[in-house]
């Protein structure tokens, strides 16, 4: 549960005074962006934030190092393991039908939200032939008992949709307060009819030798692991959703989206919410994780020796990316270029570089575009490419893509090596 996993932490910064849910967590948040927070008193409720800010914490808990959570995570969204049904869990030990969203330490982050807002929130819901999704959904608070939910057209979307169509609601679990291995599994993008839960099972019995537990609530699967756990429906009606600052920091717009209906709440013991303030670093691992094995996949079609992928935190892990390789042909790079755009559409800018450069350290990689890289034969420019919604520079989802080309050129390697003791 959530305790332990903070008492283990070693740079953990604890606030014992009260602290008020509307814009005080997020003030402490951005002033200890790297270092996990545990408030005491938000509202009578502990809140917890910037859990799994640095990719040394997340590894340390999966117990990988080095490149380990890009093969951890590659392997597991390929190879993805069943989960273990069990028959009770300790968020069951308290359950209520009598409880207001208001009276939860729920944050509002900026001053321009909408609203308080749900942000750690994964959703499970299960379709008519039995394949269970799990997925982040931020979800806007509207009054006691309901929420505007973000839906953008993928899984859960489609599951909603095909219920609205009909006049009818989807019934789904909302969970708060999961371990990390959980996090990372609700951010992949699969195929559908791929279980987010067995791919964080597959996590679980790599880093823990097990994988992970859950309890059926109402016919639908619910991590064990679980500080909070709603019961809950979207209907089919529309509603206002936004502002809402996003993972570049920027507001996003407001939007028609379904509206969520909470009709119980469970929790632990106890328990510790989740706050995972949008646009932090912990927003910028726990989305851009999971897209880094994407990019070694589809690198990996057109160039056999792929060392590493990083999609930097300049670019909130989402719009930048380094690319570490081993050149065989002269072309490769831009080779690489192409392939890391079409592992992640969202991407905008990618730079390549060799194995001797350290892609997680701005620095290196700085150093191997100022040596190795010439703008008139190394830059490779792609005009109106669909981009990310979240960039406020694209113009109605269009963007410019941009590559550099940062390897040795093969014949003349021995010139561009780093002068050595």
């Amino acid at each position: 549960m959530l305790a332990e996993i903070l008492e283990s932490f070693d740079d953990l910064v604890v606030v014992r005074e009260p602290v008020k849910k509307e814009l005080e967590i997020t003030k402490y948040l951005l002033r200890y962006k790297t270092k996990p927070v545990l408030f005491e008193d938000v509202g009578g409720w502990k809140v917890a934030g910037n859990l799994w800010s640095t990719r040394e914490r997340i590894a340390r808990f999966l117990n990988v190092e080095g490149n380990g959570l890009l093969h951890m995570l590659a392997e597991a969204m390929e190879n993805p393991r069943s989960y273990m049904t069990v028959g009770s869990a300790p968020f069951t030990a308290n359950s209520t039908a009598d409880f207001s969203l208001f009276e939860l330490p729920i944050p509002k982050y900026y001053p321009k939200d909408g609203g308080q807002y749900f942000t750690s929130a994964m959703v499970i819901a299960k379709d008519e032939e039995g394949f269970v999704n799990m997925s982040f959904h931020r979800m806007m608070v509207r009054d006691e008992r309901s929420a505007a939910i973000r839906l953008v057209p993928r899984h859960l979307y489609a599951m909603w949709k095909d219920k609205a169509e009909h006049g009818e609601e989807l019934d789904i679990r909302i969970v708060v307060g999961n371990p990390v291995h959980l996090l990372l599994a609700g951010a992949v993008s699969t195929a559908y009819g791929v279980s987010e839960l067995e791919i964080a099972s597959a996590m679980s019995e790599k880093a823990f030798g097990r994988p992970i537990d859950v309890v059926e609530l109402g016919g639908i699967p619910v991590p064990v692991e679980s500080e909070f756990v709603f019961e809950a429906r979207i209907t089919p009606e529309l509603v206002d959703e936004g502002p809402f600052v996003d993972i570049t920091g920027t507001y996003d717009i407001v939007r028609k989206q379904p509206l969520v209906v909470f009709e119980r709440l469970y929790h632990v013991d106890e328990p510790i919410f989740h706050a995972l303030l949008s646009g932090g670093y912990e927003h910028f691992m726990l989305m851009g994780l999971p897209k880094e094995p994407q990019i070694y996949a589809s690198v990996k079609k057109v160039v056999p020796k792929v060392h590493g992928v990083r999609l930097t935190e300049g670019g909130s892990m989402w719009l930048h990316a380094v690319v570490s390789i081993t050149k065989q042909h002269n072309g490769d790079g831009k080779n690489a270029i192409l392939a890391a755009f079409a592992g992640h559409p969202s991407l905008k800018h990618v730079v390549v570089v060799d194995e001797d450069i350290n892609i997680y350290d701005d620095r290196e990689v700085e150093w191997a575009v100022a040596t190795r890289f010439q703008a008139d034969k190394d830059l490779i420019i792609i005009t109106n490419a669909r981009g990310s919604s979240l960039d406020p520079s694209a113009e109605k989802g269009l963007t410019a893509k941009w590559g550099i080309d940062a390897t040795k050129p093969l014949g003349k390697k021995e010139e561009f090596e780093r002068a050595n003791v």
